[in-house]
């Protein structure tokens, strides 16, 4: 069986058994078994559950990081082909599945052809949806035991036309942070308001005043950002005023100083308005994944191996950023890098079913180029 039908083999069968996030025992266990077989250094229960593959040719001491993610999402699968989840209410409706079976071929490649002169470290990450298997692995020494000089990342994108390329220097996709915001008042009798404080009346003014914290404190040219109120919740009944309202939601910025600006924003917004009212709030604002920058100069390297692979036609090296969040964000902050996106799949063609939902499939035709490209990565950054 040649390396374009393994590598199929090998996406079929992390489908079909998929694993939620810091719970990818067995997936863990078959790439550390992949790499074992392949000659490549392993070292396992990297940040709980993550496999670090370590790969060295020549004498140089240079070095790159090649990370894929592992975990699959509580989804259950509508698919019914023969490789769909036997795992009930888990299914790789992100493409994880793809990832390491890509990064396996191109380990695979890489340790037959030795074509290139430093070090490989092949990372494969648990528990990117939640965000917190980069930060895991970080922490448990991912770049102090190692000396990893770039980190790169691939993810697939159903919307771009299978085997394109696209990325970006600089922020290529956005923070994401939620916020819970409580106002507490003393409520009452909804045919007395006046004997009381209404939190609903003071909590539809914060949800209206938050809409200007964009338009109002932020840069319309370089400090792009999305805030979402998403739940607005109170304990009253239909003629009862209540104590409490709680509104959360969901913010996206491109940079770290709009990250701030809208933290504290929102709290004055919720103080302000308080204040004014004569009741009481608290307030909690959490970061989960911090904003995708790529370096530019890894950038550059990516697009001149995405480039060698499928050609200068099919690589957009200056998309326009995302809003959807990656907690590769956290390892770019360690060390350079650049995170890169190849096509699933456009229109209504093969791959072009949307992430995260039931009908999903990571695309097969994309699986040899994408290990090509992680293959061509080492060897342009590493040449002899």
């Amino acid at each position: 069986m040649n390396i374009e039908q393994k590598v199929i083999e090998w996406r079929h069968h992390i489908h079909q058994h998929p694993e939620f996030g810091t719970e990818e025992h067995e997936t863990a266990a078959f790439v550390a078994s992949k790499l074992e077989e392949f000659g490549i250094e392993v070292h396992t229960g990297i940040g709980g559950t993550g496999v670090v593959g370590i790969l060295k040719c020549g004498d140089s001491d240079r070095s790159i990081g090649l990370r894929a993610d592992m975990d699959a999402l509580h989804i259950h699968e509508e698919n019914t082909f023969d490789y769909a989840s036997v795992n009930e209410g888990a299914m790789h409706a992100c493409g994880h599945d793809g990832h390491t079976a890509m990064l396996l071929a191109a380990a695979h490649e890489l340790a037959q052809t030795k074509n290139f002169d430093g070090t490989v470290y092949f990372i494969f990450q648990p528990d990117e949806e939640r965000g917190t298997g980069a930060k895991a692995m970080i922490a448990d020494g991912l770049f102090t035991r190692w000396k990893i000089d770039a980190v790169y990342a691939m993810h697939n994108l159903p919307g771009i036309e299978a085997g394109h390329f696209v990325t970006r220097p600089h922020s290529v996709m956005a923070s994401e942070s939620s916020f819970e915001i409580e106002v507490l008042a003393t409520g009452g009798h909804a045919a007395m308001p006046h004997m009381g404080t209404d939190p609903i009346v003071v909590g539809a003014q914060i949800v209206t005043a938050i809409q200007t914290i964009v338009s109002r404190n932020l840069s319309a040219i370089d400090e792009t950002a999305v805030i979402s109120v998403t739940e607005f919740a109170t304990n009253g009944t239909v003629n009862v005023i209540p104590t409490k309202v709680t509104i959360t939601g969901d913010t996206r910025s491109f940079t770290d100083g709009a990250l701030h600006k809208i933290e504290k924003a929102i709290e004055r917004v919720v103080a302000g308005q308080c204040m004014s009212a004569g009741v009481d709030y608290t307030y909690k604002f959490n970061n989960s994944f911090l904003s995708t920058i790529n370096t530019p100069a890894e950038t550059a390297f990516a697009i001149r191996a995405a480039q060698t692979v499928v050609g200068e036609d099919k690589v957009n090296g200056s998309c326009q950023p995302f809003t959807i969040s990656e907690d590769f964000s956290f390892m770019l902050r360690e060390t350079p890098g650049c995170y890169i996106l190849v096509g699933n799949g456009a229109g209504c063609g093969c791959g072009s079913v949307a992430l995260h939902k039931p009908t999903y499939d990571f695309n097969d035709n994309i699986l040899v180029p994408g290990m090509k490209y992680w293959q061509t990565l080492v060897e342009q950054c590493l040449a002899k």
